[in-house]
């Protein structure tokens, strides 16, 4: 589903416009990544819990060269799916 088609059907679900579901998606993303910029967990009861995640410093493999490096530390955005969500998919 591409982010179009979400606007689509959260406008039908939620009986708005088009433009409304497009702005109330925009404002969530946007609150969920501010929440994520100060390191915060964003927890969806049902849903899921976004988090940030450190990745700590790792030997990797360039492979164009084949040589060895050293990839630093890192943050990276993780997504925990809730039991409402599990069990939905799964039925």
């Amino acid at each position: 589903m591409t982010k179009t088609e979400l606007i689509n059907s959260i406008s039908d679900k939620a009986n708005c416009t088009k433009k409304d579901a497009a702005s109330a998606l925009e404002a969530t993303l946007a609150a969920i990544q501010e929440a994520l910029e100060k390191g915060d967990k964003v927890s969806i009861t049902g849903f899921g819990t976004f988090e940030v995640r450190e990745r700590g410093e790792k030997t990797c493999i360039n492979p164009k060269t084949k040589q060895k490096m050293v990839c630093p530390p890192c943050k990276a955005p993780a997504f925990k799916a809730g039991r409402g969500l599990k069990e939905a998919v799964n039925k």
